[in-house]
């Protein structure tokens, strides 16, 4: 039996119009380097509030629903 053909690694461009990339100099880094998967990269991080009680409430409510819709689901395709 023959072996499927491999498919090429196709190279992707690191630049970007995207504003919430780091600034065109770091991109240009990263593209120049000779392995890319050893590049340095830098994330932005940013702190996320804990949940209010009634959204915590409100997650565990729609949970719930999802779990039931899953379970209804798996009754109806026995």
């Amino acid at each position: 039996m023959t072996k499927p053909p491999r498919k090429r690694n196709k190279a992707t461009s690191a630049a970007s119009s995207d504003s919430t990339l780091p600034d065109d100099q770091d991109l240009e880094d990263i593209s120049l380097q000779e392995n890319p998967a050893l590049a340095t990269i830098n994330v932005t991080t940013v702190e996320v509030p804990e949940l209010t009680e009634q959204e915590i409430s409100d997650r565990l409510h729609l949970e719930r629903k999802v779990e039931r819709a899953f379970f209804e689901a798996g009754n109806a395709l026995a």
